[in-house]
């Protein structure tokens, strides 16, 4: 995955559609279904809970799976590109203890991988307006960067490949 430019209120205005979509969805799904079943199969004792908790995971299976059908549409586009930047970044943080040991100790890929996990996350925390933490982000990029002067590596995160993560 490369890094690419984003459309912040773009982004913004496309996922609160998307969460809105899918709360109502799932709103409406699971207790449409739910009283479907609760009409068919009418429960004595007046509990429904199996009934409802059948309408909630239907409802959400149906709703993952559309996500994942219309997830190449352009309107879609910046969602599921965050989407898949979180999904990468998160891959990198499973091994980040790995690959800072790494990186101190030279790895050009390991401090490859932390380049691309820390312009990841800024690019990520600036669009979901996370900005908690980036004092800790530029701290970290720093030690980053002298990692890179001692042992004279630069780091291009355009060569950043997520197959080097299985060295870790």
């Amino acid at each position: 995955m490369q890094l690419q430019e984003i459309d912040k209120t773009r982004y913004r205005k496309h996922l609160n559609k998307v969460i809105f979509a899918c709360i109502a969805t799932l709103t409406v799904g699971s207790l449409g279904i739910a009283q479907l079943l609760i009409l068919l199969f009418p429960d004595v004792d007046g509990s429904h809970f199996h009934w409802n908790l059948l309408g909630v995971v239907v409802t959400s299976i149906a709703i993952g799976l559309t996500l994942k059908k219309v997830k190449s549409h352009p309107f879609m586009y910046e969602v599921a590109y965050v989407w898949d930047l979180k999904q990468a970044l998160n891959r990198i943080t499973r091994k980040m203890m790995a690959i800072k040991k790494a990186s101190k100790e030279g790895d050009i890929d390991a401090m490859l991988a932390m380049q691309f996990s820390y312009s990841g996350s800024k690019q990520l925390w600036t669009l979901d307006d996370n900005t908690i933490t980036m004092e800790d982000l530029s701290m970290w990029q720093a030690e980053l960067d002298a990692l890179a002067r001692e042992y004279q590596v630069e780091l291009d995160i355009t060569k950043y490949d997520e197959r080097i993560l299985t060295k870790f």
